[in-house]
């Protein structure tokens, strides 16, 4: 360790020695730091890993809790912190924001999606039949074809293995169990990804339309076949297919991309759209830019600061060096040091 600077001070910041950071692989310690540990800090919205190459400690009789809607963590007042405006000192934090990401997900697999009609498709059948828990993506059909297909899309947009199993589930029209098919695949990563993709909210009736299927039309003509197969009906005198659903607002957004008339029911049951196989001929479809990977940062209030002096023996700082990029996490909020 380097400690050119513990007798004079003359570094800023730092963090007493009990005080955690976010390492690759579980929470370190700040006295525990050494040079090589690989730790976890934020780009843009990307979580990625940097490498710390040089510690540092030094004497400081101050140090400040910081306390936001998610922790309380302490730093020298110092410290710099990352805000919406830059980097700012621990002390001047109070009322504003700082950048955070949730701690307990930064080791989690993540995962490389692929754009094109599998994807969109996977988000179609999703919005339509399926179920989005906090770390895992099902679907529960009695068409073994279309589990079929969900498995395989999903499995080509994401990478992750998903397999056919054989269930039973309760019919309140026939009044007994009938058999079904259940795709379910554990991932907390494409549980919080398909939140992003419906607004934060994947509840059936509460869903945003997922734009992100508009990057392209190859992904939107998925998103309606998935849709389709699992809350549509082919309409026989006509070449089009009804799309149903008590989700108003989803169903007048998708309606505007296809250009065709939507009237909503009034009297509190589901709604149909009908989307004629020629909808593209009206040029109504425009291609949008949406990120296809998790955002994983946010924001998070600071609601107080607490000054604590030491009495008796000071606090010791450990400050970090790191490369390729210079911050890092503390307890998932974003800080760095000033070199």
């Amino acid at each position: 360790m380097d400690r050119s600077l513990a007798e004079g001070g003359g570094v800023e910041g730092g963090l007493p020695s009990r005080q955690t950071v976010n390492a690759v692989g579980g929470r370190l310690r700040a006295r525990d730091v050494r040079v090589g540990c690989r730790l976890w800090t934020l780009d843009g919205d990307r979580t990625v890993r940097t490498t710390v190459t040089g510690v540092t400690s030094v004497q400081a009789r101050e140090v400040l809790d910081v306390t936001t809607g998610h922790v309380t963590f302490t730093v020298a007042p110092d410290q710099l912190l990352g805000t919406p405006d830059g980097w700012v000192h621990a002390r001047d934090a109070q009322d504003t924001v700082l950048a955070w990401t949730p701690a307990r997900k930064l080791n989690r697999v993540r995962l490389s999606i692929a754009p094109g009609y599998a994807l969109g498709y996977f988000v179609g059948a999703t919005c339509a039949d399926g179920t989005v828990g906090d770390n895992y993506v099902s679907l529960v059909v009695n068409d073994k074809e279309f589990a079929l297909r969900y498995a395989g899309h999903l499995t080509s947009a994401t990478g992750l293995a998903a397999h056919l199993e054989a269930v039973t589930r309760p019919s309140g029209y026939l009044g007994r169990k009938v058999p079904g098919f259940r795709v379910r695949v554990v991932s907390s990563y494409l549980a919080d990804l398909m939140r992003q993709y419906v607004g934060g909210d994947a509840h059936h009736l509460r869903q945003a339309f997922p734009r992100v299927v508009l990057r392209d039309r190859e992904t939107f003509d998925g998103f309606l076949d998935g849709y389709g197969d699992g809350d549509g009906c082919q309409v026989h005198t006509w070449s089009a297919r009804a799309l149903i659903s008590a989700n108003v607002p989803f169903l007048a957004e998708l309606a505007r991309i296809v250009g065709a008339r939507f009237t909503p029911r009034t009297d509190g049951k589901a709604s149909r759209l009908f989307v004629a196989d020629s909808w593209p001929s009206r040029g109504t479809f425009r291609a949008e830019r949406h990120p296809l990977q998790l955002r994983e940062s946010s924001w998070t209030q600071v609601h107080q600061l607490r000054s604590r002096v030491a009495t008796g023996k000071p606090y010791t700082l450990y400050g970090f060096r790191l490369d390729p990029r210079p911050g890092f996490l503390v307890n998932g909020h974003l800080a760095r040091q000033p070199w």
